[in-house]
């Protein structure tokens, strides 16, 4: 479906419950493409061996700091000698992320969300573990700046920033073709997670909806995202999200009467078993969600006994 754009789909198997991440090799003149690279680990190093074999890789463009995105990034770079390319906001994010001085504020930072001592220690233990799966890092070249352009494949592509995921997440728009590589913007059968992190733009939900009216005024037809299958009509999906987000800010106002901790109303709105990589996504979400009530005025918070609570 992609060859007659020169790209290529290069599906890697992750380890969650979102099991696969699509990345993409685009033909260039001078060789080869890398758009995102998933997790530094044994399948993935395997898995760009195969598809890289013969090829010569000149640029590896990075949607956003994700570990399914920007993991390999910095030992494929180091492997090819290709010039990496980032937002500036995301490549210091990549950098800063999982560096010591950001894991040992999040004790602190999970206290006052209200959760458990123990459930909170299996969290940064979980996210300590990403370590690995995202070093070496690499060395950003050149930024990917909002309105330019840059040729994927056979076509130029408009570089459009598209904050809420990421506060530095991008997408690429080619208008001849109406073609929009979505990356995690926009999936086509489940929401991106919008979490907040205790760091970076304090609303990233009013960020992404923001981000979503910005591309709905491209009402591109085909859309190709990170997660999925390509599909047609960005404006239908759109529409579909943000009612998503709307009742997921009327589920969170009506459980908050009272009073809630972060951890408490994540409860109520993630209403099954997580494991405990999935339960520090929830909280995120959770707080993304909270904040984005809270600074529209319509709850408030208050810190009380070392924990914060949210209330109408």
């Amino acid at each position: 479906m992609l060859d007659e754009y020169g790209l290529k789909v290069v599906t890697l198997d992750l380890p969650f419950r979102l099991n696969h991440v699509n990345c993409f090799i685009a033909e260039g003149e001078d060789g080869v493409q890398v758009i995102d690279a998933g997790l530094h680990n044994e399948p993935t190093i395997r898995r760009w061996e195969k598809e890289l074999d013969g090829k010569k890789v000149t640029d590896i463009l990075i949607t956003h700091y994700h570990p399914d995105h920007f993991g390999y990034a910095g030992a494929l770079q180091e492997k090819t000698g290709a010039n990496v390319w980032m937002t500036k906001i995301d490549a210091e994010a990549g950098l800063d992320a999982w560096q010591n001085k950001f894991l040992n504020e999040l004790t602190d930072n999970y206290q006052l969300a209200g959760i458990p001592e123990d459930k909170a220690t299996k969290m940064i233990s979980n996210t300590r573990e990403f370590v690995p799966l995202v070093t070496p890092y690499p060395k950003v070249n050149h930024y990917l700046e909002e309105g330019d352009f840059i040729p994927i494949g056979k076509y130029e592509y408009e570089i459009i920033h598209t904050p809420g995921h990421s506060d530095g997440l991008v997408t690429f728009y080619n208008k001849e073709k109406d073609i929009l590589l979505s990356t995690d913007h926009i999936l086509p059968k489940i929401t991106p997670n919008i979490s907040y992190w205790f760091h970076g733009e304090p609303n990233p939900l009013k960020n992404y909806l923001n981000s979503l009216d910005k591309i709905k005024k491209l009402d591109a037809e085909l859309v190709v995202p990170s997660h999925g299958k390509p599909f047609y009509g960005a404006n239908k999906r759109i529409e579909e999200i943000k009612a998503h987000h709307k009742e997921r800010l009327e589920a969170l106002l009506e459980g908050i009467k009272g009073g809630r901790t972060v951890h408490e109303a994540s409860e109520k709105l993630f209403n099954k078993i997580l494991t405990i990589h999935e339960m520090r996504f929830a909280i995120g979400e959770t707080l993304a969600h909270l904040e984005y009530l809270r600074l529209e005025g319509q709850c408030k918070r208050e810190l009380v006994d070392g924990k914060y609570r949210y209330f109408t």
